[in-house]
């Protein structure tokens, strides 16, 4: 039980550092400043339900799902740091903002998009918690390391989700001006962490494409 326990504490640290919903809430923060304390909460619920789910698919699919579409741990970086970059560039210019809705069905469609990228994948679910899962669920060689696993998961994505729907309380203390002046800064970092994605992503699919030892 003791050795559970323990496996435990590691999967979750693990995940919650590789995930950081601390980091996440400020690009949260400013993507969903326009919204209402319901539309955001249901965002992050969304976002939180998303991620969990791809979370327990790679760890279901292990390596197979790679392989079977022939793509890498890698090209995820490329593709994530472009969403990221795109994403990034909206906020830095305050776009977000700007799609502030006519009617429900454009809120629930704007909702509905940043839930899924850019905030649950790669946001939340970026290549490090997708590869943390497959390597954990390969390590997992007993039924008990399994359910510890899942736990963790669980566990994780519950805290990303309450750590977000908090976001709220900052956004009102802000007020309007404050998170604008947020949404530029975050927008800035967004695209920084989009570059460094795609490069990490880019290095060794060009060392591989020209065969450069390290």
């Amino acid at each position: 039980m003791n050795e559970i326990v323990t496996v435990f504490i590691l999967y979750f640290t693990s995940f919650f550092t590789l995930i950081n919903p601390l980091g996440v809430m400020p690009v949260f923060l400013s993507m969903t400043s326009e919204l209402s304390d319901r539309e955001r909460k249901n965002t992050a619920r969304k976002a939180s339900l998303v991620s969990f789910i791809a979370l327990i698919a790679f760890a279901l699919s292990g390596q197979l799902l790679f392989k079977f579409f022939g793509i890498s741990v890698n090209s995820l970086r490329v593709v994530g740091g472009i969403l990221f970059f795109f994403a990034g560039y909206d906020m830095l210019q305050a776009r977000l903002a700007k799609m502030k809705f006519d009617d429900a069905a454009a809120t629930k469609k704007y909702v509905t998009d940043i839930s899924i990228t850019p905030l649950a994948i790669p946001m939340i679910t970026g290549p490090g918690a997708i590869t943390n899962a497959i390597i954990l669920m390969e390590d997992s060689h007993s039924l008990e390391l399994k359910i510890a696993l899942f736990a963790a998961i669980i566990v994780v994505c519950l805290l990303t989700f309450s750590i977000l729907w908090s976001a709220g309380r900052v956004s009102n203390f802000l007020g309007e001006t404050g998170n604008k002046v947020l949404m530029r800064l975050m927008g800035l970092i967004v695209m920084v962490i989009a570059v460094e994605f795609f490069f990490a992503g880019l290095k060794p699919i060009l060392q591989d494409i020209f065969n450069i030892t390290h």
